[in-house]
């Protein structure tokens, strides 16, 4: 069984469906799946998926990209990750693309979430989008190696996923990977190593071929990882016993229904 290491159930694209969104997650093998906090006035309705459904575990943290919103404080953050269906801090991170600016309130935002993720013992999802070099500068600064984490729905080079895995931290490819024209990202793809891959679809964004352009959900994580079957030439059970694997050695909270 595959499990979506990184979705957004809570949204309304997904919510309001979630009897299918379960149904086409079994019909395609797909397991679990972790669904994402991005704010915290959101994410007591994160956390009320995770408590209904035993397949799906919740995190607590607030995106990079909102300004402006309530802001984590480290014990805030701890207290509201002591939950035994919250199984890691984040998404956290930094993100230059969509904003601009003087942008030091993301930098201090990521440290608070590692910070957290230390004091908790729990894993961190970060996003990171053309802000590689800062994100690792802070990662290594923060001490983020003792907990570790994902770097999820990777898309920068093979020299920042290295440096990534070298501080303890999975890469986690999404449906870009299968867009053709994604042609870095696919040897990214091959060369890291199936001990430190995970795979997620950031739904209900970034549906993956043949899906793009629609609504994503959690079932078409297969995608993903036939696609990466693929392109190291191996067979997709291969990268579907790793990627279930490394997931739940990472997020150590979260407990395998059978």
């Amino acid at each position: 069984m595959l499990v979506d290491s990184h979705c957004h159930l809570n949204f309304p694209e997904l919510v309001q469906n979630m009897d299918q969104v379960l149904e086409s997650m079994q019909s395609n093998q797909v397991g679990h799946a972790l669904c994402v906090s991005v704010t915290l006035d959101k994410f007591p309705e994160v956390l009320a998926i995770a408590e209904q459904y035993p397949n799906i575990y919740a995190s607590v943290g607030v995106h990079p990209d909102y300004e402006n919103i309530q802001e984590p404080t480290v014990d805030g953050l701890v207290s509201l990750a002591n939950h035994a269906r919250v199984v890691a801090i984040g998404e956290t991170g930094l993100d230059y693309f969509r904003l601009t600016g003087d942008l030091e309130w993301q930098r201090a935002r990521f440290r608070t979430h590692i910070r957290a993720a230390k004091a908790t013992g729990k894993p961190l999802i970060i996003h990171t989008r053309n802000a590689a070099e800062d994100t690792l500068r802070i990662m290594q600064e923060e001490g983020a190696a003792e907990v570790g984490g994902v770097m999820h729905c990777f898309t920068e080079s093979w020299e920042v996923a290295q440096a990534a895995i070298a501080m303890g931290f999975y890469i986690s490819f999404s449906g870009i990977v299968t867009f053709k024209n994604a042609v870095a990202l696919k040897e990214v793809a091959q060369k890291v190593p199936l001990g430190s891959m995970l795979v997620e679809t950031d739904s209900p964004y970034l549906a993956p071929i043949p899906f793009r352009g629609k609504t994503n959900q959690p079932a078409y994580v297969r995608h993903v990882a036939e696609e990466i079957a693929r392109l190291r030439e191996v067979p997709l059970q291969q990268i579907v016993e790793a990627t279930t694997a490394n997931f739940f050695n990472l997020f150590k909270h979260a407990q395998p229904c059978n």
